[in-house]
């Protein structure tokens, strides 16, 4: 199935691994937040036991440099996509108002971002995402 929108994460690629998993978790959370068209049903197995539901399409993980990541997101930002960002700072950090403090305290061009995650029309996000590549 072809979608007409993408969700997207892009990855600093020099991250450990338990950075790209905690990045890629946070990053999307706000998407589901507040993109609620993007969320399927509820699951249910055989059983009737419930499950919490998902996205309603595939989420496609991506690296690249730290350059390319600002260049992302200021090409998000030129084509009206406001995309969810991660700093380095906030592994510093321990709750949401904390991450959000961080994140006040530096101007967009000094932002040392390890993340982005997007959600919009497939074409605007394949050129927000050039010269990324799909993350290993």
């Amino acid at each position: 199935m072809r979608f007409e929108t993408k969700i997207a994460v892009l990855l600093r690629d020099d991250l450990a691994t338990w950075q790209r998993l905690n990045v890629t978790a946070f990053l999307v959370s706000g998407i589901a937040g507040t993109r609620p068209e993007t969320i399927g049903q509820p699951y249910a197995d055989a059983d009737g036991t419930p499950y919490l539901p998902m996205f309603r399409q595939p989420v496609m993980v991506f690296a690249g440099d730290a350059v390319l990541l600002t260049a992302a997101r200021e090409r998000a930002l030129r084509r009206g996509l406001t995309p969810a960002i991660f700093t380095t700072d906030l592994f510093a950090t321990g709750h949401d108002a904390a991450n959000r403090e961080a994140v006040a305290a530096v101007h967009a061009d000094k932002l040392d971002l390890v993340g982005i995650a997007l959600h919009g029309p497939r074409n605007d996000i394949d050129k927000i995402l050039k010269g990324a590549t799909l993350h290993p």
